[in-house]
């Protein structure tokens, strides 16, 4: 038999629920968001702001920076992961290094303020550190995914292309050496075409 009581407990429950989510969702994209405009360590009041709730709702929904490190980590590998997965192209070497600078272009593009304000954090943060070094390894086995030919290279040319093509390498070029995005791409092409061809 049907409680009318029950059911009207429950859609409640599922709306709160429901309320609970987005504003959590708001949170961590308004903080991706500040991030990514230049804001490397947002208060909770411009998070706040940003996201149209009251500051005290920011803390309410996260119960320690771990998870909320965590949360803005599973919409970075919504937004970047499928481009990590994109399949190879088939085709020379020359054109493959080519592709693989502008998907690398993109990706840091999109990711280097996120990875600047979490390298802020990382220290005091055991979740942050993980991910650094699990991104590490991604990205190496990405870079052996579109180069085979790097089993037949010394260690220390593999080492180096690493570190050529790590994200790294690509703020010293934008930040420190203050190139544009296509020069900032060019270097890393041709340095990569440099030790590969």
């Amino acid at each position: 038999m049907l409680n009318p009581d029950r059911d009207e407990s429950a859609r409640k429950m599922d709306g709160r629920f429901r309320r609970s989510e987005r504003s959590k969702a708001a949170i961590v994209n308004a903080l991706l968001d500040l991030i990514g405009e230049g804001t490397p360590e947002p208060t909770a009041d411009e998070v706040a702001e940003r996201a149209a709730i009251g500051s005290r709702t920011v803390f309410r929904h996260f119960k320690d920076m771990e998870t909320l490190y965590a949360a803005m980590d599973a919409i970075i590998e919504a937004r970047y992961g499928p481009m990590m997965a994109a399949p190879v192209p088939k085709c020379a070497l020359k054109e493959r290094i080519s592709e693989f600078v502008a998907r690398r272009t993109k990706l840091y593009e999109g990711v280097a303020p996120i990875k600047r304000a979490a390298n802020i954090k990382r220290p005091h943060s055991e979740f942050l550190q993980e991910r650094h070094e699990a991104a590490v390894r991604r990205l190496g086995k990405d870079l052996h995914r579109w180069f085979p030919e790097l089993k037949n290279k010394k260690p220390a040319t593999v080492h180096a292309i690493e570190l050529l093509t790590s994200i790294e390498a690509w703020d010293r070029l934008r930040l420190d050496q203050r190139l544009g995005k296509k020069r900032a791409a060019e270097a890393m092409e041709n340095a990569l075409s440099a030790l590969l061809l």
